[in-house]
């Protein structure tokens, strides 16, 4: 009946705000100030919209829109103060979520999700912080919510997809992954999660395929290999450890068996199949340096000190002081065994020994008394050469000499 009215528009954004409809909420506020510039609630209404959508740039174009109108106006102050915290939680949410400091970024969106309720790009960073925590069944909600209003959200699906492979429910968790690549092609997290997941179950059945046949080398070596393809799932990696160990007994049983034949006969054939089994039950308890590090078997010198390089950085205990003390522990962990790693492999002589399974004790390398640091800090030349400094509360940078 009187399409020109601003206010007419303004009053309907109103209330589709009340209903929680901000996204047509949006474009009637932003219709009511195209047809009157002036009106400062049309654009209080469009930065409302904006914010509670999660575009915080936008918000505060509009509010200093309404600002330049009525500079005395305090909603409009207050909201501008809103839309600059959200953009610095944002800033803050990214800078950790790098660092693997996901409490923080969950900390961070829900103080942003009290200015942006309708944000679903925050949601699911929340929600794929706290699937990263352990914290299922939060995550799961937080997607299921998401899913109610918007089953095609590729996001969403790959966050239902995360929990269920960290659940250990692999099959369940590719359908979702495939289901979110159908709707995002290009999604990189879903690929990357997709492909550890299909790999991993690959990985897992033909050791376990390889057990029931009595190839107790195959075996080690493919549950060897699944555990090296995400250390973030807990779960299905303690029931590789499990196999993997069930593995390490029948090589004992082997041993057992030929130090019985030998005992019977002692034939130089029998001797040798003795020490052969003896050999293979010690390489099976033993460390896989090569792939710690991350390098093959003809890998050079060049070459595995890259190696040690990157992935002493990627694990230096610094570098995880944010995240949670599971995550803390484990990376503690491997920062010890990429430096056991290097010792070993950068030493002709020693990687001799390893390469042909003689015992590394003989060379007076007691790996209980390994000190990594030690290793770091000479890598990289002691002081002035190399060091993790803070930045502030938690944060830290890397500063080469």
């Amino acid at each position: 009946m009187c399409p020109k009215n601003a206010s007419y528009y303004g009053n309907r954004a109103a209330t589709l705000m009340m209903l929680g409809r901000f996204r047509e909420a949006l474009g009637d506020a932003q219709q009511s100030v195209r047809l009157d510039d002036s009106f400062v609630r049309g654009h209080l209404r469009e930065g409302k919209c904006h914010l509670s959508l999660g575009n915080a740039m936008a918000a505060c174009r509009s509010f200093q829109r309404a600002l330049e109108l009525d500079h005395k106006n305090a909603q409009a102050q207050q909201e501008f103060k809103n839309a600059n915290a959200v953009i610095e939680y944002e800033k803050i949410a990214e800078t950790d979520f790098e660092k693997r400091d996901f409490r923080k970024v969950v900390f961070c969106m829900d103080r942003a999700l009290e200015f942006a309720p309708a944000c679903h790009r925050f949601k699911i960073l929340k929600a794929e912080c706290l699937a990263m925590l352990g914290r299922y069944p939060e995550a799961q909600s937080v997607a299921s919510d998401i899913l109610r209003m918007d089953s095609t959200n590729a996001d969403a699906l790959y966050v239902r997809g995360l929990c269920l492979y960290y659940e250990d429910c692999i099959e369940k968790a590719v359908q979702f992954f495939v289901q979110a690549l159908r709707m995002a092609p290009d999604h990189e997290k879903a690929c990357v999660a997709c492909r550890n997941a299909k790999a991993l179950k690959a990985k897992k059945e033909d050791g376990n395929k390889a057990f029931k046949e009595g190839n107790y080398k195959l075996a080690y070596e493919l549950y060897t290999e699944a555990l090296g393809i995400d250390p973030n799932n807990i779960k299905t990696n303690a029931k590789l450890y499990c196999n993997r160990g069930t593995v390490n007994s029948k090589y004992e049983e082997a041993v057992r068996d030929y130090e019985k034949v030998y005992q019977t006969e002692k034939t130089k054939e029998h001797k040798q199949l003795l020490k052969n089994a003896q050999l293979e039950l010690k390489k099976s308890k033993r460390k896989d340096y090569y792939k710690i590090l991350g390098v093959d078997k003809n890998a050079s010198e060049d070459e595995i000190k890259k190696a040690y390089r990157k992935r002493a950085l990627m694990h230096h205990p610094d570098r995880h002081s944010g995240a949670s003390a599971e995550v803390q522990k484990e990376e503690e962990k491997k920062f010890k065994e990429v430096g056991e790693a290097f010792t070993i492999l950068s030493d002709p002589k020693k990687k001799t020994r390893y390469d042909s399974g003689q015992d590394l004790d003989e060379e007076g390398m007691n790996m209980g008394d390994f000190d990594a640091n030690n290793i770091f800090k000479a890598f990289f030349g002691g002081p002035g050469g190399f060091s993790f400094e803070a930045s502030g509360p938690g944060n830290f940078f890397f500063q080469f000499g």
